[in-house]
């Protein structure tokens, strides 16, 4: 029996020295987590309070009127059509309506525009179909091939198109009075008219 009490109280020691080395339990680790991050979600949801009214010496309160922050407003710049746009011809070919817009392409879009050999990538490549009137001024813009990367440049084309025109007077020339064009765009969004290549 002396063993067996010996035995008992070896096991008692042992179980309460593997209870003191044991891992704590995760609900007090959850308990100490909300004190921590309660606070500190708490602060990020709080919106910023107005400031407390300025009470003027004389001991009347007046109101605080509070403007709005001034928001910035979007930056969209149209290029204005440039003076020095010479009249254009009257046309009697497809081939000339499509070589002459593609001239006033570049000459109303200086900036916009290059005239060096396209380079081997390009950023995005555009196709439209200018459909134009009796006097060479635009009567539609269709979209043949929509640019698969830099999809802005589309816009870019559609208003060079229209600060180029008119295009010549057309009447001599057989109808449909029509002509596409092909955009090739650099990476810094300057375009060079296929049919100037």
């Amino acid at each position: 029996m002396r063993n067996s009490s010996h035995l008992e109280q070896g096991t008692k020691q042992n179980n309460a020295s593997h209870e003191e080395n044991a891992v704590p339990t995760i609900a007090p680790l959850k308990r100490a987590a909300r004190w921590l991050i309660g606070p500190l979600l708490a602060g990020c949801a709080a919106t910023p309070r107005a400031p407390a009214p300025v009470v003027p010496t004389d001991g009347v309160p007046r109101a605080v009127v509070l403007e709005p922050a001034p928001q910035p407003s979007p930056t969209v710049v149209a290029a204005p059509k440039p003076a020095g746009l010479p009249p254009p011809k009257p046309v009697r070919t497809h081939d000339e309506l499509r070589r002459q817009a593609a001239e006033r392409l570049v000459m109303a879009n200086p900036e916009g525009s290059f005239m060096t050999k396209a380079p081997s990538h390009v950023l995005s490549v555009v196709v439209l179909e200018i459909e134009v009137k009796a006097d060479g001024s635009v009567r539609r813009v269709n979209v043949v091939r929509k640019p698969r990367f830099a999809p802005e440049t589309l816009q870019l084309a559609i208003d060079a198109i229209h600060r180029a025109a008119p295009f010549g007077d057309v009447r001599r020339m057989p109808e449909p009075w029509k002509f596409t064009e092909t955009f090739l765009f650099e990476e810094d969004r300057r375009f060079k008219p296929l049919s100037l290549n």
